[in-house]
């Protein structure tokens, strides 16, 4: 199997462990107060569970009815009876992780890294109040870490400090590879939260096989200056991810709008593939902050789910 498994840690970094502490405080309040009943609504159990069997009553679907009990029934009346099913809450939830060089960028208060793990933190313990299951898989262009999935609050700051942590050293993405791992290591069907910049390529396939097993929403953390360049003269230009370098004028409207045109045909090209693949989809800005965009998400699904 890819991947570094789940292992102690007996010498805890004092520094990430203060930075889980804090998204712990600052999330905990907006879980409790804002998305413990948004993430009921929006995510559905993992199927049905048999509780009982009664008598028919009108209005029941005739496809429920317990033909075996039926026959059985010793009442002169010979009533119909119906299964009756409640829903199996218990959600396995995954977290797919990119902790690729491109997401230790950002022109705001925060990394895109940091909202990320924000936003693990949050969806978390939104999961772990509703008596879920929570799993890592951390990437980059390999699997950096796989988490199992399990329940309690310890796991959950568990599957926090990971997502902080920094990967060993600087490395591109494979987010094709990323969720080929997921269809290994996740059998069963599962909500699958994916937390990345999307600046990889050929994950399209992988993607929809993904969207089919499982309920995979994807967030999307992009920051303002990877579109709108300032004008500030020439400028040494560094790729996150390969390390190579070039100059640019950034004072030339032309090589402004340049760099501008290509980060829009890449946007359009990745909102078609999640378009394809019918996955949920919500943009977050590093600068701006992911309140807006995920409660939005949240309230969609609710409305789709109780169409």
């Amino acid at each position: 199997m890819n991947g570094r498994e789940e292992r102690s840690h007996p010498l805890a970094d004092p520094e990430l462990l203060r930075r889980v502490r804090r998204i712990e405080i600052r999330t905990r309040k907006i879980v409790t107060e804002t998305l413990a009943g948004s993430w009921h609504s929006a995510f559905r159990g993992r199927g049905m569970e048999f509780a009982e069997v009664r008598e028919y009553q009108p209005g029941d679907d005739v496809r429920t009815i317990d033909w075996n009990v039926t026959s059985r029934s010793t009442r002169p009346d010979r009533k119909l009876y119906v299964k009756v099913f409640d829903e199996e809450r218990e959600l396995t939830v995954m977290l797919l992780a990119d902790v690729s060089g491109s997401t230790a960028f950002g022109t705001g208060r925060r990394l895109k890294r940091e909202v990320m793990a924000e936003l693990a933190a949050l969806l978390a313990f939104a999961a772990i109040r509703n008596r879920d299951r929570v799993g890592l898989i951390r990437f980059t262009d390999r699997i950096d870490l796989y988490v199992p999935p399990r329940g309690g609050t310890t796991h959950a700051l568990r599957v926090v400090r990971e997502v902080l942590a920094p990967p060993e050293e600087r490395r591109g993405t494979d987010l094709a590879g990323a969720l080929e791992f997921l269809l290994r290591v996740q059998r069963k069907p599962a909500v699958v939260f994916l937390l990345s910049d999307l600046l990889a390529e050929g994950y399209e396939r992988p993607l929809r096989l993904a969207a089919r097993r499982h309920d995979l929403v994807v967030l999307e953390v992009r920051d303002p200056a990877e579109e709108r360049l300032p004008r500030v003269g020439p400028a040494l230009l560094e790729d996150a991810e390969t390390g190579a370098r070039r100059t640019i004028d950034l004072s030339s409207r032309s090589a402004r709008e340049a760099l501008a045109r290509a980060a829009r045909e890449r946007r359009e090209r990745t909102d078609a593939i999640l378009k394809r693949a019918g996955v949920d989809h919500a943009v977050i800005d590093a600068a701006a902050g992911w309140e807006r965009p995920l409660l939005a998400l949240f309230r969609r699904r609710a409305a789709r789910i109780h169409r």
